[in-house]
């Protein structure tokens, strides 16, 4: 019982929720880079009303995001993971359980959706190759975030 009240401090429980914030933010602002930079190269020539500087903007602003969050993410990561080398039982915490599940759940939903986003898009008249981009941008990220979370409830299993 001691064991599991020294896992469980307020220390583990802001920096859990601090990786999960900064791999949402991150996550999305990949998508928007991503996004972007397929509307900047491969313009829509049918829908003329956005110019090229609404997409700098959105993608000035999302690289901004990444700049910031990724490398808290990835220290936070870091962090963890020295404190899950040196107390095994912090591994088994219901938050950390519970944010990894939850981010797979939204990896999930984000596919999801996402998807059903574009196709509505390419059923609009979306350029197929736009389309399959998109697509593409969005299974990567997401399926990237699930498969890195998924590995690593898998490699310190009993």
């Amino acid at each position: 019982m001691a064991t599991k009240a020294k896992g469980s401090n307020p220390k583990l429980f802001f920096l859990h929720l601090l990786s999960i914030l900064a791999l949402y933010v991150s996550a999305g602002a990949l998508i928007t880079v991503l996004f972007q930079l397929i509307n900047i190269y491969i313009p829509d020539t049918l829908n003329s009303f956005y110019d090229g500087a609404y997409h700098k903007s959105a993608l000035r602003s999302a690289i901004s995001f990444l700049i910031v969050m990724f490398p808290v993410y990835i220290g936070t990561l870091f962090t963890l993971d020295s404190i899950y080398k040196k107390e095994k039982e912090t591994r088994d915490l219901a938050i950390r359980k519970w944010l990894v599940y939850f981010t797979m759940f939204v990896g999930v939903a984000t596919i999801l959706f996402t998807l059903v986003s574009v196709f509505n898009t390419f059923l609009d008249g979306e350029m197929t190759l736009r389309f399959a981009l998109k697509v593409l941008s969005v299974l990567f990220v997401a399926g990237s975030t699930i498969g890195y979370y998924f590995y690593d409830l898998k490699r310190f299993k009993s």
